[in-house]
């Protein structure tokens, strides 16, 4: 609760020795209240504001996205109190961060600097759940973002806003109501003026600057987060084409401005309000695509990084120790955590399938080992069923993916890519590979398991004499024992038509990178690997 010490009290003469008593109490017990959890509150003479969590160690992030609550909920809960409950089912548990997101080109609130989502476009008023239960808020007088962070704060659960820089959802359709007016007059502005599905703006040019800045301001002006994060992810080309590297300054040089309206709001507001970007995964990826994560944290510029793909897959091997080195120069620490999308896709044009708990906590567990200090959720969001039914959500936001959690349970290590590199650079794609020639797969896997089964699986795709083939597999050179293939074929991907499974014992499994070596060895035809992955399965 909040605590306020008034200083209009007069002591005359008549008081009576009870009514001394009375205040001296109160005073005191004010007094304790603001010492006792100074440094984790907004302390200041006589008032102590709601605990704010702002830790940036043993995070677990839930990144709501402009569109969902909006867009899953019913007309009925655009209210006070269906807000406040959205925030309490994150209450309680593992939840640490809530990054709520309010825009994409539009706001879904009445801005001052944008188009609201409900605004009109080409005369027509959209017809979509989004835009009409945002607006029935605005038309009650509620800003859900604001109800949100007290909300948040009260549940100690610490509130960020998270701005698109670059949203290009349906560009494809140029009638589509997310649409601003300034894209849509603002052609020449595009970083491909003449692309026939739509661009993004272009940072190079000063006015998209100016324009973007106008809305961190008023970001900045409305409302009073812990931190606020700059989502270059969503989605991850801001300069001309071909250009990333040489224009890269004029992203560093908007992070710069923020910077320094961000200390400024510090000081206004009484407490810190951190800065964080959404960044390639890779470190050494972030100058040759413009988003130069290291070098804003060697200039002091950010407090967090989220270092993540853009969409198309969950990366499973981003380098943390590599981040670690990267910033070891940097003035002041910074915080490295890793970002886990909904899909696992193969390669870059591979089918995907949906996340798991099994891939979270594999994620997770790898994650911490090396070096991460928490995992951000991006489009793992409630009342979707996807990628995880209800029930597993709810557990998650319960006993989250911390590293003892995630080592402990079952988990699985599945080969992918990185998803956001500069052009010519490799995405370490290892499949699909030609089952004959073979392969070995380098697969991290974070801390040995101390119990329970580990199994290699290998993923094929259809083709003739499929069903004869044969394999040979070892891990780290010790020769793996086939034990048939897989029952069931849900949440593996690459289209795979059949999964062998091969048993691992477990000392030969090493904690951090293992190889997997896979080549066939009968049948007449050779086959196509797809997936790989190494599994865990715990004993309970």
């Amino acid at each position: 609760g909040q605590w306020v010490a008034s200083n209009r009290f007069a002591f005359g003469h008549r008081q009576g020795f009870m009514q001394f008593s009375r205040l001296l109490t109160t005073l005191l017990f004010n007094s304790l209240t603001v010492i006792s959890v100074c440094g984790v509150v907004d302390c200041r003479i006589g008032k102590a504001e709601e605990p704010r969590n702002v830790r940036l160690h043993d995070m677990l992030v839930i990144n709501e996205d402009n569109s969902h609550f909006f867009g899953y909920k019913k007309p009925g809960e655009m209210n006070v109190r269906g807000l406040q409950a959205w925030v309490d089912q994150y209450a309680g548990g593992a939840v640490t961060h809530l990054f709520l997101c309010p825009n994409a080109m539009r706001a879904s609130f009445r801005s001052k600097s944008r188009d609201a989502i409900w605004d009109p476009y080409n005369g027509k008023t959209p017809d979509h759940p989004w835009p009409r239960n945002a607006k029935r808020l605005h038309d009650a007088g509620i800003d859900p973002y604001k109800v949100w962070i007290a909300r948040c704060r009260r549940k100690k659960i610490s509130p960020w806003l998270s701005m698109r820089m670059n949203d290009v959802h349906n560009t494809e359709d140029r009638d589509n109501f997310q649409h601003s007016t300034f894209w849509r007059k603002n052609i020449h502005l595009w970083r491909e003026p003449n692309h026939e599905h739509g661009s993004g703006l272009n940072y190079a040019n000063a006015e998209v600057r100016k324009y973007q800045m106008a809305f961190v301001r008023e970001l900045l002006e409305r409302y009073d987060p812990d931190g606020l994060e700059l989502d270059w992810m969503r989605f991850p080309n801001h300069l001309t084409p071909g250009k990333a590297r040489e224009e890269r300054g004029f992203l560093t040089e908007f992070v710069r401005e923020v910077r320094s309206l961000t200390n400024d709001w510090s000081k206004k507001r009484g407490h810190r309000i951190l800065l964080g970007v959404r960044a390639p995964a890779l470190p050494d990826a972030g100058a040759g695509t413009g988003m130069d994560a290291v070098a804003w944290a060697r200039e002091g510029l950010v407090d967090l990084i989220v270092a993540t793909p853009f969409y198309f897959s969950t990366d499973f091997d981003i380098p943390f120790e590599l981040w670690r080195e990267r910033l070891k120069d940097a003035p002041k620490p910074v915080t490295v955590i890793g970002g886990v999308e909904s899909s696992a896709r193969p390669w870059i044009s591979g089918t995907p399938v949906g996340n798991t708990m099994e891939t979270l906590r594999g994620f997770a567990a790898s994650s911490y080992h090396r070096g991460s200090h928490g995992v951000y959720l991006f489009n793992w969001m409630d009342d979707t069923k996807w990628p995880v039914p209800t029930t597993n959500y709810k557990r998650l936001l319960r006993d989250g993916v911390g590293a003892d959690v995630a080592a402990r349970g079952s988990r699985r290590h599945p080969v992918c890519f990185h998803d956001t590199v500069p052009k010519g650079a490799s995405r370490n794609e290892q499949l699909p590979a030609d089952a004959r020639a073979g392969k070995t797969f380098r697969i991290h896997i974070g801390p040995c398991p101390n119990s329970g089964k580990a199994w290699a699986i290998a993923g094929l795709a259809k083709r003739d004499g499929l069903a004869d083939a044969r394999f040979r597999a070892k891990l780290n050179d010790q020769a793996l024992k086939t034990a048939g293939d897989l029952k069931s074929l849900e949440r593996i991907g690459g289209d795979t038509a059949r999964a062998i499974r091969f048993a691992v014992p477990l000392n030969a499994v090493k904690a951090g990178f293992n190889e997997l070596d896979l080549r066939q060895i009968g049948g007449s035809t050779g086959q196509q690997i797809v997936w790989v992955e190494i599994r865990i399965t715990a004993d309970n």
